[in-house]
């Protein structure tokens, strides 16, 4: 691996991890005894996103990962959670093992997970996304974002009760 300092070749890694679905790897360069830190990840995808207009692309990491780090962009979201949520998705992509995939059922999986982590950058993304015209949809999804909402805190609150066969009655 070069040194980005002063471009030698050789370097030396002094500590591995396994962060996600990638290698992190804290390097030191012999020659200035900088350290840096490089990433691993192998490149398993191999499918194509079908376009609302019908166009396939190959898919394209960084173009997912530019889209979701401008919705991000000045949110309290740390770089390696926006990493990882791009590799869940990626994960999730993975373990479907289709040859196609919609650009809407990527879109909607990011959306899904923004929504949990941060509701900022959920709505600048699902402007994007869903090609909003006026404030009048932004408004919109802003109350189906607090609807949601309101539904995941009832949902949280609610007692769950088991019944099994092999219960006592207590009559």
């Amino acid at each position: 691996m070069r040194c980005p300092y002063c471009a030698e070749r050789d370097s030396r890694v002094v500590d591995s991890r396994e962060v996600e679905s990638t290698i992190r790897r804290r390097r030191e360069c012999p020659s200035c005894g900088q350290r840096f830190t490089t990433y691993e990840r192998a490149v398993a995808l191999t499918f194509s996103v079908v376009k609302k207009d019908g166009r396939r692309e190959d898919y394209d990491r960084a173009k997912l990962e530019r889209g979701i780090r401008a919705a991000c962009f000045k949110r309290p979201i740390p770089a390696d959670e926006v990493d990882a949520l791009i590799s869940g998705v990626e994960t999730e992509l993975i373990q479907l093992g289709k040859a196609e995939m919609s650009s809407q059922f990527i879109g909607e999986l990011v959306m899904a997970r923004l929504r949990e982590r941060d509701e900022v950058a959920y709505v600048r993304f699902a402007s994007v996304y869903r090609e909003f015209r006026d404030a009048d949809h932004i408004v919109e999804e802003i109350a189906s974002l607090r609807a949601w909402k309101r539904r995941a805190v009832e949902a949280r609150n609610q007692l769950s009760f088991r019944f099994e066969e092999d219960q006592p009655c207590w009559s």
